[in-house]
């Protein structure tokens, strides 16, 4: 339903969140659990309950700062499997609610249900049934908001956590986003609200009254017009069903203690096994290799570099990335490191490459093949790289498909 405008007449898009998911699923699965502190993961927290986070416990906190925070709190080990098994659960409800749903996470999505007023009701009474229904059939809270654009959905849906349902009026779109601290809004991290702030914008009606080519000199051309726009909930983006990630990545977080380049680079070499199999398993090749370095003051850098063809080739993106991290040896000896990350962009499908002359006697790819096929048949631990023997390979996050 549409004004004369083509503007929709209610708010139709629903951002539905679970909540603290990981610590959600250990407090359903264990009664004694519930309305206590809980802590997923012991030397860095994966996630914290509500009654965690009242502490000041966060996601990627150290585990020794967090029970520092929190003393009662319970520490519990993740469980990947659960929580893949809950995702599942849960987009089974909403696709039961409506066939247009756009995964953003495996614990939170898009879904759009403007055309299923005469079936399912006014989209407030679909967002009641979909938090009932996820809560009868999974025994999980989630939280759900629901605007006329997916960026003030999820805004919403921030707003009401934790077990909430907000719903934003048409008419009251900005009514309800310009009080808003500028960090609701998508692009704006603590570099970007400490800009804003030294030039006296708390809030996003302030920054609504920005001029665009102001805050382009201010943040540049993407990221000034980008919050303009947001400012004034302009975000004509659909609910878009069956779009394949632009990216694959993986992130490690190091902890406090320095490590030695050999320990560094264990950690790559890690990073990089994981997201070359997902991209070979997902049949697409990348263009473009990112390393994403935390440091311990919390700042962030990001190097990239363009392979000069497309791969999903362990030993080329390995090589590329390396070169990178030895690149930021100096900086990372002088600062200290936190979390590293690796990110494959530019991707295509794998039929779709040019095929290059076989020069090689043996294809580089044959290695990559095998490896990937033992690991699929005995399991990750089946098959290591020397180098990575007695090194602890981390935990295997549950992600949505490639």
């Amino acid at each position: 339903m549409c004004d004369s405008a083509g503007v929709p007449a209610e708010p139709t898009i629903l951002h539905a969140d679970l909540d603290s998911f990981y610590a959600s699923v250990e407090q359903r699965d264990d009664p004694r659990l519930r309305g206590r502190p809980v802590i997923v993961g012991g030397g860095v927290v994966l996630a914290a309950s509500y009654e965690a986070k009242a502490f000041g416990v966060r996601t990627a906190m150290g585990g020794r700062q967090a029970k520092q925070l929190c003393p009662e709190a319970i520490v519990v080990p993740p469980r990947m499997s659960a929580y893949s098994a809950a995702s599942k659960a849960v987009f089974e409800v909403f696709h039961d609610t409506t066939p247009l749903v756009e995964p953003m996470s495996i614990d939170e999505a898009f879904l759009d249900v403007g055309g299923l007023r005469r079936i399912a009701g006014s989209p407030s009474e679909i967002a009641v049934g979909l938090r009932r229904a996820v809560r009868d059939q999974v025994g999980l809270p989630i939280t759900v908001g629901v605007a006329r654009t997916k960026f003030l959905a999820k805004v919403a849906s921030a707003v009401a956590k934790p077990d909430g349902l907000l719903v934003v009026p048409v008419d009251a779109e900005l009514a309800f986003l310009h009080p808003l601290p500028v960090q609701r809004l998508w692009g704006v991290g603590r570099v970007t609200a400490e800009k804003l702030r030294n030039r006296g914008i708390f809030t996003v009606g302030e920054l609504a009254e920005v001029e665009e080519r102001a805050l382009v000199s201010m943040l540049g051309g993407a990221s000034g017009r980008h919050l303009h726009a947001l400012a004034r909930n302009r975000d004509p983006r659909p609910v878009t069903v069956g779009r394949r990630r632009r990216s694959i990545g993986a992130q490690c977080a190091l902890g406090r203690r320095r490590l030695s380049p050999a320990e560094l680079d264990a950690r790559l070499i890690v990073l990089v096994d994981r997201v070359c199999r997902r991209l070979r398993g997902a049949n697409r090749v990348c263009r473009t290799v990112v390393l994403r370095l935390r440091f311990d003051d919390f700042s962030r850098g990001t190097r990239s570099h363009t392979l000069a063809a497309a791969t999903n080739d362990t030993a080329v993106v390995l090589l590329a990335l390396r070169r990178l991290l030895q690149g930021n040896a100096r900086l990372i000896g002088e600062q200290g490191i936190t979390l590293i990350g690796v990110t494959l962009s530019n991707l295509d499908h794998a039929d779709a490459v040019q095929l290059e002359l076989p020069f090689e006697r043996r294809s580089p790819h044959d290695l990559d093949s095998v490896v990937d096929r033992v690991r699929d048949r005995y399991g990750r631990a089946a098959i290591t790289r020397g180098v990575l023997l007695g090194v602890d390979q981390g935990l295997t996050v549950p992600l949505l498909p490639d």
